[in-house]
């Protein structure tokens, strides 16, 4: 699964810096103005964006291959990269329901979803087993002494069967 959202982190991270590079090079190229502002700087800011919002898929994916290559849950600052890019895809989704349609949508979710995959298989702590007992910390938990089973023999009883009082649970008042 990690290896899945690495590549496709991956590739949105060129994707999303493509676009934004593509449509810098459009604004500088038309010498477009938005609101009075300067092309040059909007062209600039464009790109520069791109770039700063690919490296931020990069890290994302980065994250997730070393989720892949540990097998082991992303802690941390990773923990929090994963699901703040799980968050943008969602806002991503979002705007891409309303502006390029369906598909894009859809992709975006299925994103989405391998993220949230991600972050919820890798969550629950694993059963690695008991380590040795010679080794540092080892042996597991200390074993519980068996309680032990109190038995007596009722009074009047025609079979001579006798009582097991060690299984019964007590009740707790369920009023103060």
């Amino acid at each position: 699964m990690a290896w899945i959202v690495t590549f496709v982190l991956l590739a949105e991270a060129v994707g999303i810096a493509a676009v934004n590079w593509l449509l810098g090079t459009v604004v500088d190229g038309q010498n477009m103005s938005l609101a009075g502002l300067d092309p040059e700087v909007m062209a600039t800011s464009s790109k520069v964006g791109g770039v700063v919002f690919g490296l931020y898929f990069a890290l994302c994916a980065l994250v997730a291959l070393l989720v892949a290559v540990r097998d082991r849950a992303p802690a941390g600052l990773g923990r929090v990269l994963l699901i703040s890019v799980a968050v943008v895809n969602a806002v991503l989704g979002a705007v891409a329901w309303g502006l390029v349609g369906t598909g894009a949508f859809l992709t975006l979710m299925v994103v989405l979803a391998l993220l949230v995959l991600l972050l919820m298989t890798y969550d629950r702590p694993r059963d690695t087993g008991a380590r040795p007992a010679d080794t540092p910390g080892g042996g597991g938990a200390p074993e519980a002494a068996p309680e032990p089973k109190f038995t007596s023999t009722p009074t009047g009883d025609p079979q001579g069967r006798t009582a097991d009082t060690g299984n019964i649970t007590r009740t707790a008042p369920t009023t103060p």
